[in-house]
C-alpha cells in the first residue's frame, strides 16, 4: 500500500510557474509507475503527465507539452510536475496517482490504471 500526499500548489498570474510535489509514504516507491490528473469545475478529471517506475520514460499530454515536466526522485519517494507559462485553463485541483508498474519502462494515462490516489492540491492560475 502506498500513501500519496501533494503540495505546492496556490494561486499564481497567468504566465508564471508552480512546481506540484507528491510524497509517498509505504514501501518499495519505486515499484509504483506515477502519473498526475487534473479536474477543473465542472470537467472529468484528465490525464496530464505520466513517468515510469525508473523514471527514464515520461509522456505528457498535449495541451501541456513544451510547458509542463514531470519527474521523480525515488531516493526521497517524490514525483513532482514543474509546470512553467501557465494559463487561465491550467486551473483545477492536480492529483497524483500510483500504480504498480509491469515494467521499469512503462506508462498510464488512464485513470482506471491507477489504483491509489491523493487527495489533490489546487493550482489557480489568474489571467
Amino acid at each position: 500500500q502506498v500513501q500519496l500526499v501533494e503540495s505546492g500548489g496556490g494561486l499564481v498570474q497567468a504566465g508564471g510557474s508552480l512546481r506540484l510535489s507528491c510524497a509517498a509514504s509505504g514501501q518499495s516507491f519505486s515499484r509504483y509507475a506515477m502519473g498526475w490528473f487534473r479536474q477543473a469545475p465542472g470537467k472529468e478529471r484528465e490525464f496530464v503527465a505520466a513517468v515510469s517506475r525508473d523514471g527514464a520514460n515520461t509522456y505528457v499530454t498535449n495541451s501541456v507539452k513544451g510547458r509542463f515536466i514531470i519527474s521523480r526522485d525515488n531516493t526521497k519517494n517524490t514525483v513532482y510536475l514543474q509546470m512553467n507559462s501557465l494559463k487561465p485553463e491550467d486551473t483545477a485541483v492536480y492529483s497524483c496517482a500510483a500504480r504498480s508498474g509491469i515494467t521499469s519502462g512503462g506508462l498510464y494515462n488512464r485513470r482506471d490504471d491507477y489504483r491509489h490516489w491523493g487527495q489533490g492540491t489546487q493550482v489557480t492560475v489568474s489571467s
